[in-house]
This record gives C-alpha cells, sequence and structure tokens, in this order.
C-alpha cells in the first residue's frame, strides 16, 4: 500500500510539473474572474527597461506581462518549435524578418524599437582603468567576457568591435562566453572574467564601470519586434509593442542608453 501512495504521488507531481513547463496562462483579455496576461520574449539586454515598462503597462491597462528574457537566438528558436509567444522583441532585426520568411509573424506588427549600444565593464573595485576595447589585449587582463556569438547579437557585436580594434587575434584566447549578454556581465560581476563587451542597458543599472564603445567599431545593433501569428492575444500583444514605442515607452527606454527610432547616437 505504501508503494501505491508513492506511486500516486509521483504521478501528481509529474502532472503538476507538466502543467508548468506547458507555460499556463490566465484567461484573455475580456474575461472575468482573472486578470490577462501576455508573455513576451525579449532580448537579454532589456531586462531592466522592459521589467520597468510591464509595470507600467499593466498599471495602465490591467495586462500582466510575463517576460522570457535569453539570447534573440535561442528565442528565436524556441518560437520556431511552438513556445507560447505572443511578442518578440529581439536584439537584432535580422531574427524578426527571419520569422516574418517562415511566416510566424504578423508583419504589419514588425517595428523597429530601438538601437542598442555596447560598453567596456569593470567592477568598482578592479584596479583595471580600461578606456579602450585596445586595452584588453593586456596582459593583466585574463579573462574578458561577452555574449556566445553563435546565438546573441550583442556577443556578435563585442567579437566585431574587437576585429575592428584590431586585437581580436590577442584577445579570442582569453573569452569567456555567457549564453547572453546579461550572464556574461554576471560572469565579469563575480570576478569569474576581468571585464566584460555587454549591452550598455545593463551598464548602466549595474555597480560597476563603464566606458561605451564607439558605434563604429560595430555593425548597428537595430533592434526590432513583433507579434507572434500564433499569439492567442494579438491585440494586447500590439497593445504593448505600441507602448514600448509611444511618449510613455521612449523615455524609459532612453534612460537605459537605447537609441531610439528617429534619434541619433549622443557618442
Amino acid at each position: 500500500m505504501p508503494d501505491l501512495k508513492r506511486l500516486v504521488a509521483l504521478a501528481v507531481l509529474a502532472c503538476s510539473f507538466f502543467a508548468v513547463c506547458c507555460g499556463q496562462r490566465g484567461p484573455a483579455a475580456g474575461q472575468q474572474g482573472a486578470a490577462a496576461e501576455l508573455i513576451v520574449a525579449a532580448a537579454a539586454d532589456l531586462i531592466p527597461a522592459f521589467e520597468e515598462l510591464g509595470r507600467m503597462f499593466e498599471q495602465e491597462t490591467g495586462v500582466k506581462v510575463i517576460f522570457s528574457f535569453g539570447s534573440t537566438g535561442n528565442l528565436a528558436k524556441q518560437i520556431e518549435n511552438g513556445a507560447q509567444v505572443d511578442l518578440f522583441a529581439a536584439a537584432n532585426i535580422s531574427f524578426i524578418e527571419d520569422l516574418e520568411e517562415k511566416g510566424l509573424i504578423i508583419p504589419e506588427t514588425k517595428q523597429l524599437y530601438a538601437r542598442g549600444r555596447i560598453a567596456l565593464w569593470t567592477r568598482a573595485d578592479s584596479p583595471l582603468r580600461l578606456e579602450r576595447v585596445e586595452d584588453l589585449a593586456g596582459a593583466e587582463v585574463a579573462r574578458v567576457a561577452i555574449a556566445n556569438p553563435l546565438h546573441a547579437p550583442y556577443g556578435v557585436a563585442a567579437r566585431e568591435a574587437l576585429d575592428s580594434a584590431g586585437v581580436r587575434a590577442t584577445v579570442e584566447p582569453k573569452l569567456v562566453f555567457g549564453e547572453n549578454v546579461r550572464q556574461a556581465l554576471q560572469y565579469a560581476e563575480t570576478g569569474n572574467a576581468d571585464a566584460a563587451i555587454v549591452a550598455l542597458s545593463l551598464s548602466v543599472t549595474s555597480k560597476g564601470r563603464w566606458v561605451v564603445i564607439p558605434e563604429k567599431l560595430h555593425r548597428p545593433l537595430d533592434q526590432a519586434l513583433a507579434v507572434i501569428r500564433a499569439s492567442g492575444r494579438a491585440v494586447e500583444a500590439k497593445r504593448f509593442a505600441d507602448f514600448i514605442n509611444s511618449d510613455r515607452g521612449r523615455p524609459v527606454m532612453r534612460k537605459y542608453g537605447f537609441v531610439l527610432p528617429g534619434e541619433d547616437p549622443v557618442s
């Protein structure tokens, strides 16, 4: 009998785990008894900005925004594999265009929302005083963290900056790769890397020292979003997308160092 009870308990636990993994969500907007929920897959550089925008949007509309942050390439692959997502905010427009070619987004919802910048980051207590990408070639720098270029646009930009500065061959053996740009920053924050090339948007909320890397050293990080065709909440998703680019949303994005559509970079 104890064995039977154990089997029943394990079965209940397995069902609960399956339900969580399948992403249960509340009723759509307009249904009574529960608040609407919107699932947004977003690049990791957007964590501070989008979390703030999500709170503002919920206060204004009653729609709760649930974020899934990660590297753009991995998120795009999850969407291709049928992940339950309403809106996708990528760190590079090419991923949105690729999903459009595959018929996975609603084309008329595609829009640019920001241009990202990268920064050279060190801990506040670091003895290093790094001012330029070229400084990473110094012998005193043993490990440099960047996002994995295989699926993270910010990692691609970091590698391009090393190329443009003429130090990629020297710095390449020092590189440690984060799964996304947030993890790359964490490596440097925890001392597992001496420095990092990460998103400016994450640097401005950190406790470290950072220097903006000149935009001419890498291709533009033009970031775009779109509503996923399979979404059951396309109306709410489009509303949040428009909110990001609205007069209320743009100051928040600007605060975290993003260059907005129609604006020029400061440096």
